[in-house]
């Protein structure tokens, strides 16, 4: 078992979301985190007894900001947001990201801003850590108010209501905290808006679609590089000097790292003054790979800031020197950034799969590769028809990918009487997001069994002991390893589904770095 993260409200990296959500890694409060998260529940308590009105602890919510609650309705209010909210749609999230949705949310509350007691934010994570994992529908939420819908299923567990998984058991949430010796909690003043008023779900989706997509843009270097192999192209586009005269760091990082995989390659052609130059989808993997990568480096620091941000709604602060208290309402909860930066995430990561669909043409199409390759990469071609209807599969994805690559975060939905007048549809933006990496991981796997393919007829050519690039040869290696050279037509998805497998583990990346890492060339 690995060492328990310590939550502050402050520290949490996308790493840690990472080793919750798939380790199972423990969590704890600080005492410090404690301290401040009593003094914020001290103060909504001092408030109710001065009689003050404040909203969502002596209001309504929404459109009913302007009802004021009676003291003796206050718990029933609190619960009353969590059973009204919980109408979420679609399919359930998975169980890592539900657990990262609720790290994601003891993180914010953690600040001690939010008022909830500490007894209620232990809770939520004594659940975590005994492996309750509440039923969370994907769809319902517009990102601005937070992510009401699906946090509201969230807490619903936490008063003993609506569903969760327990040692992948599907059971009411009651059953659930009764297996592991919890007592539905009673929610107090501010408690249920402060679990529902955030932006904790985009969050978490985007966190875990972040890390995808670092690993997938350097797949993607990969997969071009190993298809630039298998098409005898030539690296005289990767040379440093071109791009230090356009420098763009990750365009230049690109390069270099392309270098890289393909030093040592005897499958690349040097100058040769009857073919000067390779196609764009070859020749530009720097500009295209390079700005995708931008994309998502944006994404990341984006989703780093919000992991540690305060995004519910009034938030309590305190003047250390007059102790005095303000409650104040703001609009922290709207996930304009998230969307924002996940719609730039989707479009970046559709042009990786635009891209890597037209290197599957070249290699499949014997007219656009001069015949360096036989047709759709098979023999008796007629008889066999090869790699054909994979090109048929990843222009399917691709054009998919173009569709959800609208940006969400342009549309909005006047809400709660036109008094929420300006959502995010930052969930939205993220969901896609996450949809278009899924078919981006599909269609390099399909470029990487093509290129293998590929390799494999110039070797009879060039020879079966001519060496692929330091980067590029652990990767053959392992393609081969789950998907064998393909003399006649047979049924291929689950091959190609191995590979895929490949891309989702990392170990391609892990390979890649090994190899480069003994060779003292940067990874």
């Amino acid at each position: 078992m690995n060492e328990p993260i310590k939550l502050d409200g402050n520290l949490l990296t996308i790493e840690q979301v990472l080793e919750v959500a798939y380790q199972h890694t423990p969590v704890q409060l600080t005492p410090e985190s404690l301290q401040k998260v009593e003094r914020a529940a001290n103060a909504v308590r001092d408030l109710l007894a001065r009689g003050e009105i404040v909203y969502g602890v002596t209001t309504g919510f929404g459109a009913f900001k302007d009802r004021i609650i009676s003291p003796d309705q206050v718990e029933k209010l609190q619960r009353n947001i969590i059973v009204s909210h919980s109408v979420g749609a679609g399919n359930l999230f998975d169980i890592p990201t539900t657990r990262a949705i609720m790290l994601i949310r003891a993180n914010t509350l953690a600040h001690g801003h939010s008022g909830i007691r500490p007894t209620t934010l232990q809770f939520l994570l004594e659940m975590l850590n005994r492996g309750i994992h509440p039923c969370i529908p994907e769809k319902g939420s517009l990102g601005a108010s937070g992510d009401l819908a699906p946090l509201a299923h969230m807490a619903l567990v936490m008063i003993g209501e609506g569903e969760a998984y327990y040692k992948g058991e599907l059971m009411p949430g009651r059953e659930a905290l009764r297996r592991v010796g919890l007592e539905p909690v009673t929610l107090a003043a501010k408690e249920g808006l402060a679990l529902t008023n955030g932006t904790s779900v985009m969050c978490a989706v985007g966190a875990l679609s972040v890390s995808r997509a670092e690993r997938l843009s350097r797949t993607a270097d990969v997969a071009g590089c190993l298809s630039l192999e298998a098409l005898h192209g030539t690296t005289l586009a990767f040379d440093e000097r071109i791009h230090a005269l356009r420098p763009h760091p990750r365009q230049v990082e690109c390069a270099a790292y392309l270098r890289s995989l393909l030093a040592g390659s005897q499958f690349t052609r040097k100058h040769d003054p009857t073919n000067v130059q390779d196609a764009y989808t070859l020749r530009c993997i720097p500009q295209v790979h390079g700005a995708v990568r931008d994309a998502i480096a944006y994404a990341h620091w984006v989703i780093q800031i919000e992991l540690n941000a305060v995004t519910d709604n009034p938030l309590i602060f305190f003047d250390d020197d007059t102790g005095k208290v303000d409650i104040i309402s703001g609009g922290n909860f709207h996930g304009e950034p998230i969307a924002i930066a996940m719609d730039y995430l989707g479009i970046a990561l559709t042009e990786l799969g635009n891209i890597s669909e037209r290197r599957i043409m070249r290699l499949t199409d014997g007219a656009s590769n001069s015949h360096v390759l036989p047709p759709f990469l098979t023999r008796d071609g007629g008889l066999n028809s090869g790699f054909m209807i994979t090109q048929y599969t990843a222009a399917a994805l691709a054009t998919e990918n173009k569709i959800l690559a609208h940006p969400a975060s342009v549309d909005t939905i006047p809400t709660s009487a036109n008094v929420e007048d300006h959502v995010s549809m930052g969930n939205t933006a993220c969901l896609k997001a996450r949809q278009i990496l899924d078919n981006v991981e599909h269609i390099l796997s399909i470029e990487l069994m093509a290129a293998a393919q590929g390799i494999d007829f110039r070797r009879e050519v060039h020879g079966q002991e001519a060496t692929l690039g330091k980067g590029t040869a652990p990767v053959y290696n392992l393609i081969r390893s789950q998907a064998p050279f393909i003399a006649e037509d047979t049924v291929m998805y689950p091959y190609i589904n191995a590979v895929k497998t490949l891309v989702q583990s990392g170990k391609l990346d892990e390979a890649v770095c090994e190899a480069l890492r003994t060779l003292e060339i940067g990874c």
